[in-house]
């Protein structure tokens, strides 16, 4: 049931024969421009941190309180929620936009309903204005969110594709940091403007997006796809290459996505829903996804990220500056591990980190709950402390596969013609886990207090098994190679099989030539 079997067969660095060992991201300057536009998708993921963050410190602000009538229970738990009940309802669009209008469209149309959906929101005069606002917020961000990631790792030079995939997610905490600070700096101003401020600004990346995308370059894969060879390559070459489009490493890259193509279309030449399940091989990848999905947001990590304001409560901490600027520091501490992570993916692989992501967050959470517990019943402030220390070390944990990982993982793993359904899927489960975060964690806190932390324990033992023995190694592959791992090493032949014979044929002329002159 482990992974070792299905990749010792692999292949080392997928492109390093066709690539120049002096082509840099730091002395390449189409390099540089190229990592330029995909920071300009990456800050898609920092809207949807700005968001979770700015609920948690808006909890801590009187001001909001008082404007809403300080909402707790299920009311605060819609809130919060209504956010991911408004991605719910895009989910059935979002991969036939991705894959019919395109990547660039499709992100554009997201950011767009998310800049009048941040309006409504910082203009709310009402429960109900501020709820729908947030709907629209949710509903904008899974187009967005479905088309940002996967332009990323189809645009991205090979060398750079794992680690910037996985910045991806890991700019998540950007958009905390900036809510965090944003609400801490504000919650002195006595007006409802205490509140509307950090609401205004969750609009600002979509705006840059909506003026900036238009020259970003459109996805290789998504242009072969629709008959458009000649653009791709284009793009390959300028970006890839220099612009030469007969340099090996994109001659590689276009037969190689051709191949996979083709090899898609054999396999299922109607990719419906029903496809994600119908080979022995897409059932493995769901089972994956949908775990690691739900692992993500089940980890315990959601008390804090939506509601720290009560576990602080539990521990005697209640201050609202206290609060407040404990989020923030929390925000630049995940980003940093997040990061560090985002690089190492492919120097320590994805099972390592997987797996010491689970070990890791177990044994902090144990001792986190356990001093929880002795506060509760001692009233000892040590204890008190000693939780703040280990909520920053379980996300130093969490942030080593959890944050980074989570989208490079299942983008890789899922071949063309099912990635934006299969990532919809994804996005769709971390919904789900989030809306029932958002609504049974704050009633659950009231009810059992610390003894509710001892659930996640339990939980994060299962989480790490399940790690252990279902996630596969995927390092050092292409995209196309990764996605056909799943399917067995004749998939992996039909689609690279070919390159082999076309350099050797290559080589031989360049051969035959030498010897003629």
């Amino acid at each position: 049931m482990g992974a070792g079997a299905a990749v010792s067969t692999g292949k080392a660095l997928a492109y390093s024969h066709v690539m120049d060992p002096n082509r840099k991201w730091y002395n390449n300057r189409r390099l540089i421009i190229l990592n330029a536009w995909i920071t300009l998708l990456l800050i898609t993921a920092s809207t949807n941190g700005y968001d979770g963050s700015m609920m948690n410190g808006l909890q801590s602000l009187d001001q909001w309180n008082g404007f809403f009538n300080s909402p707790h229970g299920g009311t605060l738990g819609l809130f919060n929620a209504i956010q991911n009940i408004g991605s719910l309802a895009a989910y059935p669009f979002a991969p036939y936009l991705s894959d019919g209008i395109g990547r660039r469209r499709t992100i554009t149309l997201g950011a767009f309903i998310m800049v009048i959906a941040t309006v409504l929101q910082t203009a709310a005069q009402n429960f109900g204005m501020f709820i729908g606002a947030r709907f629209l917020i949710g509903f904008g961000l899974t187009f967005a969110a479905n088309a940002a990631p996967m332009l990323v790792s189809e645009i991205s030079y090979p060398t750079y594709r794992a680690p910037l995939t996985s910045v991806y997610n890991s700019l998540w905490y950007s958009g905390a940091i900036i809510a965090a600070w944003t609400t801490f700096g504000t919650f002195k101003i006595q007006s409802t403007w205490a509140w509307r401020v950090p609401s205004a600004l969750q609009g600002l990346p979509s705006v840059i997006q909506i003026f900036l995308v238009w020259f970003c370059p459109e996805s290789p894969r998504w242009l072969v796809s629709k008959g458009r060879e000649a653009e791709a390559e284009r793009i390959l070459a300028y970006y890839h290459a220099d612009g030469n489009a007969q340099d090996p490493l994109v001659r590689y890259e276009m037969d190689e996505i051709k191949a996979a193509l083709t090899f898609d279309r054999d396999v299922a030449e109607n990719v419906s829903w029903k496809s994600l399940i119908a080979t022995p091989g897409n059932r493995k990848r769901m089972r994956i996804i949908i775990a690691i999905a739900f692992f993500s947001q089940w980890s315990g990590n959601g008390l804090v990220s939506y509601y720290l304001n009560k576990v602080f409560d539990g521990i005697g901490i209640t201050d609202p500056t206290d609060q407040l600027l404990i989020n923030g520091i929390l925000q630049i501490w995940n980003l940093g591990w997040a990061l560090m992570a985002s690089f190492l993916v492919d120097k320590l692989g994805r099972r390592l980190l997987f797996i010491s992501s689970g070990v890791g967050m177990t044994i902090m959470y144990t001792l986190q709950t356990a001093l929880a517990a002795h506060f509760q019943n001692t009233g000892n402030t040590a204890s008190a402390h000693g939780v703040i220390a280990f909520i920053f070390l379980y996300y130093a944990a969490y942030d080593l596969a959890f944050t980074p990982l989570i989208v490079t993982y299942t983008l890789e793993i899922l071949p063309f013609r099912l990635r934006a359904k299969g990532f919809n899927v994804f996005n769709f489960c971390i919904s789900l886990s989030l809306i029932f975060n958002q609504y049974v964690n704050p009633i659950a806190l009231d009810a059992l207090k610390w003894k509710y932390y001892v659930v996640y324990c339990c939980w994060l033992v299962a989480e790490t098994v399940f790690c252990y023995f279902f996630i596969v190694e995927t390092q050092h592959r292409s995209l196309e190679e990764t996605a056909a791992l799943f399917d067995g090493e004749d998939a992996i032949d039909t689609i690279t099989g070919h390159h082999l014979s076309a350099e050797a044929e290559k080589g031989s002329l360049k051969e035959d030539e030498s010897i003629e002159k």
